[in-house]
């Protein structure tokens, strides 16, 4: 096989899950294997009296974007379904299945009753408001407080 080029398929199996649980926002568990990740966000959601701790960044940014964490979490859970043989068989099925209760906890907690469902709308109205001003070619100021 000249030229040919060797993947290693389960250590990417491996590191795909080990990037979800760099993103993971909350308590960390304790078998949490990401050792340079610490608690984060620990009182998302106590500005309305509500408990939004957990879930995933959207990209180490420190940003939860609902729509995108629910495909993910929706991919997922199909997959781990759709390839449970081979987590199993790389010893990864109990951590891919951490990952989606991970994320389905959060949404849980962020869905306290029918027709309703907690967003973080102050810090996407953030966002465009930084977008907007770099567009407009200012510097931001935002308040934080």
């Amino acid at each position: 096989m000249n030229g040919a080029v060797s993947h290693d398929y389960g250590a990417a199996l491996t590191k795909s899950l080990l990037y979800y649980e760099a993103q993971r926002s909350g308590k960390l568990p304790p078998h949490q294997r990401v050792l340079w990740r610490g608690d984060s966000g620990l009182v998302d959601g106590s500005d309305a009296g509500m408990d939004l701790v957990g879930g995933y960044y959207d990209a180490g940014d420190n940003v939860k974007f609902g729509f995108p964490m629910a495909f993910t979490i929706t991919m997922l859970s199909w997959s781990t379904i759709e390839f449970s043989s081979q987590l199993r068989a790389r010893n990864e099925l109990s951590n891919a299945l951490d990952a989606v209760k991970w994320g389905t906890d959060y949404f849980i907690k962020a869905h306290p009753q029918p027709h309703v469902l907690f967003l973080s709308l102050p810090m996407i109205t953030l966002v465009f408001t930084i977008i907007a001003s770099l567009q407009r070619g200012s510097t931001p100021a935002v308040d934080m407080r």
